[in-house]
């Protein structure tokens, strides 16, 4: 027991037990990180982020995902529909799935854009998108991709958690749990986000869900800092910073150690630590000034339309190279949403992407890093086969195109998926994916495969029951996709 002669008041607010303790205990009550006794049984989990060995073999070691928000137009870039352009100007001949039905109309707009052959696989795409043309022959179209909720949120999350409800981890955080990283000095999992704005859903677009916080993604800003709060302030730098993280970490495991089975609280001391870590390392790896200006060129850094998104696509090569296992690229909310004035809307979304996009690519390839690396380019949905909000207008220049989830275009490259393949196809409307359709949840099953994770073995226990990225027992890994 202390007494007022074994201890004085300094020594008593300046030691564990005082202010500072009483400060972290309040932190971990709020953040409900405190252990729960009620709650307590089975043995403790331990979660980092070290590599794990793969349930088997997987020609996948990171990912890539540039995430097209709000619903790039299949009709108009991927999918050549040539009984549309017969149709063009008449009324639509049957059933339709509105979703904005107060701007909706049954007048057919076919494809706006020629299409052509590219490479020598002979994959059409359209003039809107030349750079991702020139890279057919490395990338596997997928036409008839399906998730078959006709809206932004549930689509995404059917995309990225694998139910159309949130709360849920996505895909970048199963992975992570279920391989960890090759590197511990930068965030196994990273999201690149627009200047412009989160996307639809915020951060729910990279998170951990209810897997251990470790495994959420970490935001890298578009603009210097791109990790906010990352330096220490000047009181703090060099050795007197070291001393201040080690005894802190030391306060921090003792705390742990004396709550076994806390998951949450030893993610977030890892957080901390990792933190610490990247000063060094991230600044390095998100530091673009020192590639070669023929490097810069490809990604069109030298170019105002395609800068920004150019520097992003750099960063995550940058970023795969050096271990991290996924990165997220996200356009800005509802970039490709385009209900109006496509014909200008759409051309100028394409100009942003369509370089940097096919650069990742060549680039990845040029350093031996594309065959262990998935790029992935697509959106939540496409869009349907007429016209929307006219407005009265005499002419198209005001038009746009409905939400289609029965039916659209993503592509992917690399880690195992074949070359130059175009995959599916929609009705010759391009409104419903008829022909080898793939799910969301086959596409999640084919993901992990390539990865060496088994779906069913890649599991999660909470509150008494396994749960998985893929539920659907009519999931299926997608074997013509395969190379």
């Amino acid at each position: 027991m202390w007494t007022e002669s074994s201890v004085s008041r300094r020594s008593f607010l300046s030691s564990a037990y005082g202010i500072g303790g009483i400060a972290l205990a309040s932190l971990l009550r709020d953040q409900g990180l405190l252990a729960n006794p009620a709650l307590a049984g089975g043995l403790p989990q331990h979660f980092d982020l070290t590599p794990k060995p793969a349930h088997g073999f997987g020609q996948a070691k990171a990912m890539i995902s540039m995430f097209m928000q709000g619903g790039p137009s299949h009709i108009d870039m991927f999918e050549p529909k040539p009984e549309l352009m017969k149709l063009d100007g008449k009324d639509f001949p049957g059933e339709i799935k509105y979703d904005d039905a107060a701007g909706a109309s049954r007048e057919v707009m076919g494809p706006q854009w020629k299409f052509k052959p590219r490479g020598k696989s002979g994959i059409e795409m359209s003039d809107l998108i030349p750079y991702m043309g020139s890279i057919a022959d490395e990338m596997t179209l997928i036409r008839s991709m399906h998730t078959g909720v006709n809206n932004h949120g549930q689509s995404i999350y059917a995309l990225l958690n694998g139910q159309v409800v949130g709360g849920r981890p996505t895909l970048g955080s199963w992975i992570t749990y279920g391989l960890g990283s090759d590197n511990q000095d930068l965030p196994a999992y990273v999201a690149l986000t627009d200047p412009r704005g989160l996307p639809v859903l915020g951060v729910d677009n990279f998170s951990n869900g209810w897997l251990p916080s470790v495994y959420q993604g970490t935001v890298v800003r578009s603009k210097e800092p791109r990790i906010l709060n990352l330096d220490p302030p000047m009181s703090l730098k060099g050795e007197a910073q070291s001393r201040y993280l080690n005894f802190v970490q030391r306060l921090n495991r003792e705390h742990a150690d004396s709550r076994p089975g806390e998951s949450d609280l030893e993610a977030r001391i890892q957080s901390f630590e990792l933190a610490a870590r990247m000063q060094t390392a991230a600044k390095e790896a998100l530091d673009i000034t020192h590639e070669s200006e023929a490097t810069k060129k490809l990604y069109g850094l030298d170019k105002p339309a395609t800068e920004e998104f150019g520097k992003r696509c750099l960063i995550a090569r940058r970023l795969v190279e050096r271990g991290v296992r996924f990165v997220s690229i996200f356009t800005g909310n509802q970039t490709w949403d385009h209900h109006s004035s496509i014909l200008t809307s759409l051309p100028k979304a394409c100009e942003q992407v369509d370089q940097p996009a096919a650069a990742l690519v060549l680039d990845l390839k040029q350093r031996g890093l594309l065959d262990s690396t998935v790029v992935h380019w697509g959106g939540e949905m496409g869009r349907l086969p007429v016209i929307q909000n006219r407005a009265g207008a005499k002419d198209r220049t005001t038009v746009g195109r409905d939400h289609n989830t029965y039916g659209f275009s993503m592509w992917v490259a690399g880690g195992g998926f074949k070359e130059g393949y175009a995959h599916g196809a929609t009705d010759e409307f391009g409104h419903h994916a008829v022909e080898k359709v793939v799910n969301h949840y086959d596409y999640h099953a084919t993901l992990l495969h390539l990865f060496g994770l088994n779906p069913k073995k890649l599991t999660y226990k909470r509150n008494g029951t396994e749960q998985v990225l893929v539920e659907n027992p009519a999931a299926r890994v997608v074997s013509e996709l395969l190379a």
